[in-house]
């Protein structure tokens, strides 16, 4: 079993950026060193013969086909867009 001590758990909500108070650092490392336990316990499973695989049901994704069109359709794009000006998509500002 893998146990995080306080300091180790200190550096990952650190590294996270995430602001734990001192008073909350035992219940941390104590939810670390679970989540650390269960990885362990996923190694010991054997899938040697198990295929890896993107969903749990065997499933295609719809393709459309790739063809090369005129493009030109401004207009039909811009007419989605909640503000347009000049042509172009208008954002606000998000730097000053």
């Amino acid at each position: 079993m893998s146990e995080i001590d306080l300091e180790t758990a200190r550096k990952v909500a650190h590294l996270a950026r995430i602001a734990v108070p001192d008073a909350n650092l035992p219940a941390l490392a104590q939810e670390l060193s679970q989540i650390l336990t269960f990885m362990e316990q996923l190694n010991e499973v054997d899938v040697t013969d198990v295929a890896p695989m993107t969903s749990v049901t065997p499933m295609r994704l719809k393709r459309r086909a790739d063809v090369v069109t005129e493009g030109d359709m401004q207009d039909r794009i811009l007419s989605n867009a909640p503000d347009a000006r000049e042509g172009f998509f208008a954002v606000p500002k998000v730097v000053e």
